[in-house]
């Protein structure tokens, strides 16, 4: 979808003209936002209440790396029992915390994800609340959260613009830049059971510069992508909601937006 705008990009690159763009790729995604070295630069429907899918993830990476990513995590009935993405996890076992946090932002692993919340609060509900809390003190405005992991809920929202900030205080928490960053990773529970998984992340180690993030899909919420790279000193950070091709297009952003900054700069 973007070979057209690389074109006509690249037309405005070679010449050296420059543009006003608002919204100048609406086909990439049903809401997407992208900005460079922290600066917003293009967006569409950007501050939209959207489904967010696994990217949700990222708020309840944030709360658990932010109390403590060591000691270990008992694994819950109703995590052992979670759908969607997951390890195959078993009730009654133990993990570190650490390494549940890595297979819930590497593998995406629901069962990971639900474990550390049911751990953190006692029930998934009250997570949702410290979830809710934190998202109100980052001035999230259009994001609401139901639950840890992100299955489709009608409550369970967030904008563009709002992931991008959300994603910021996540990457500023060692554990979780870290994670994010990892295109592999395995790790042995307490009673000897061992989980190895590869990332969801398509970009990272195929896209130069490429350092995360995160990645989603359910019906509701559709192709969903946050992707930050850096290049030169360069960063550019982009949000796809709902996208027809997350990988393709998320690449193109990125290239259009290391472009853009080479003129600008």
């Amino acid at each position: 979808m973007l070979a057209g705008a690389l074109f006509a990009a690249s037309l405005t690159l070679a010449t050296g003209t420059s543009r006003s763009l608002a919204d100048p790729y609406p086909d990439v995604a049903r809401a997407y936002y992208v900005e460079i070295d922290g600066e917003a630069r293009w967006g569409g429907h950007a501050d939209d209440a959207m489904p967010t899918a696994s990217l949700t993830k990222l708020m309840t990476a944030l709360l658990i790396a932010e109390a403590d990513a060591d000691g270990d995590v008992a694994i819950s009935r109703t995590a052992a029992t979670e759908t969607g993405s997951r390890l195959g996890l078993v009730a009654g076992d133990r993990a570190r915390r650490g390494d549940l946090l890595a297979a819930m932002l590497v593998r995406s692993a629901n069962d990971a994800c639900r474990a550390l919340a049911d751990d953190a609060a006692g029930t998934e509900s009250a997570f949702v609340t410290r979830m809710n809390a934190r998202a109100a003190a980052l001035g999230l405005a259009n994001t609401r959260f139901a639950n840890a992991c992100g299955h489709d809920h009608d409550d369970n929202r967030a904008s563009a613009r709002d992931l991008a900030r959300l994603t910021r205080a996540a990457l500023a928490v060692d554990a979780v830049a870290a994670a994010v960053a990892r295109s592999g990773f395995a790790f042995t529970t307490r009673q000897g059971r061992r989980y190895a998984m590869r990332t969801t992340n398509a970009l990272l180690g195929t896209l130069d510069g490429v350092r995360g993030v995160k990645t989603g899909w359910t019906p509701q919420a559709g192709r969903c992508l946050v992707v930050v790279a850096e290049r030169d000193g360069v960063e550019v950070l982009a949000v796809l909601l709902a996208a027809p091709d997350r990988w393709w297009d998320s690449a193109g952003l990125l290239e259009l937006a290391f472009a853009d900054a080479r003129v600008r700069h």
